[in-house]
């Protein structure tokens, strides 16, 4: 076999389900006659603490990689692939995907052939493309605000998540980026890639429960605009720009009709005018200066974890 299929998945507590996916996707991958050799590369998110992960010792194929502390699963991705840097080749292929099963192994064939013709030194990667959730209504309803919210903010459809294949050249360049300390996501959606999105519906849960609170799925959403700080940063100054403007031009109005004539000017529209510019700067600074500091607050490096001492 000419180079390995590294299919990179983060666990937290979720050792049974891993089990699941495995199975599922070595099932997948023979029925498919994938010509790599697969090789699942599982990050402990629970540093240590879920003792399940000592029956994945057993496994040849499997190659658990422990997190010094728990990062969540998109940081996580990150760490291991980091890891993993030394060890892929620029033939090999690397697929991110959750352990859960709601990234279903029957999809990794059409992410896989989005490559099949891709040079070593490709730029392409394969993206799942959510068309269907099983989720609740509660969910879907915030969901889709969210999907609003964040196009508004960065001009950009959010339907993607960790179900995603590119070359292992790709992946040893493109992971130093600073981005990926912030969202693993979200940032492939931002640098300059060949994007190709592949429409996958979202699978079922195979055991357990799922640990993301509303807390976590919230600040997920948080660190998932992060990487498009800049094209939001253009958009309020844009949204700031067009107040501004508005506020002058009502004020020369105010004045102007104040000044040279007759009429009568309610006291309410000069106060709406001063009003909106206070506003507007007000806005401004707040906006900025928060994003800003949220941004680098929740910005925990993952430099030099790639040498952290287990002992």
């Amino acid at each position: 076999m000419s180079h390995r299929l590294w299919i990179v998945v983060p666990v937290y507590f979720d050792v049974e389900s891993f089990l699941i996916l495995r199975e599922q996707a070595l099932k997948v991958l023979e029925r498919e006659d994938v010509t790599a050799e697969p090789r699942f590369a599982v990050l402990d998110d629970s540093a240590g603490r879920d003792l399940r992960f000592d029956e994945l010792a057993e496994l040849a194929d499997v190659r658990v990689i422990r997190a010094p502390f728990n990062l969540g699963h998109q940081r996580g991705i990150v760490h291991a692939l980091r890891i993993l840097g030394p060890e892929i080749t620029d033939e090999d292929i690397v697929v991110t995907m959750d352990s859960d099963g709601e990234d279903r192994p029957e999809d990794l064939p059409r992410l896989l052939a989005e490559l099949h013709d891709a040079p070593p030194h490709s730029r392409r990667a394969a993206l799942a493309l959510r068309t269907r959730r099983r989720t609740s209504v509660a969910f879907k309803i915030f969901y889709f605000f969210f999907r609003l919210f964040f196009r508004l903010l960065t001009g950009t459809s959010v339907r993607t998540g960790n179900f995603a294949a590119y070359k292992g050249w790709l992946a040893k360049h493109m992971l130093t980026h600073p981005y990926f300390d912030l969202c693993y996501s979200s940032t492939l959606l931002t640098l300059d890639l060949d994007l190709e999105f592949i429409p996958c519906e979202r699978g079922e849960r195979y055991a357990g429960q799922s640990r993301m609170g509303f807390s976590k799925l919230f600040m997920h959403g948080l660190r998932m605009l992060m990487p498009f700080m800049d094209r939001i940063a253009i958009r309020a100054l844009l949204l700031f720009s067009i107040t501004l403007a508005t506020s002058l031009a009502g004020g020369v109005v105010v004045v102007t009709i104040k000044l040279l004539t007759d009429a009568a000017v309610p006291g309410w529209a000069t106060n709406a005018v001063v009003g909106m510019l206070i506003l507007s700067f007000l806005a401004l600074a707040n906006s900025v200066t928060l994003f800003a500091v949220f941004s680098q607050s929740r910005a925990i490096s993952l430099a030099n974890l790639e040498d952290h001492d287990d002992a």
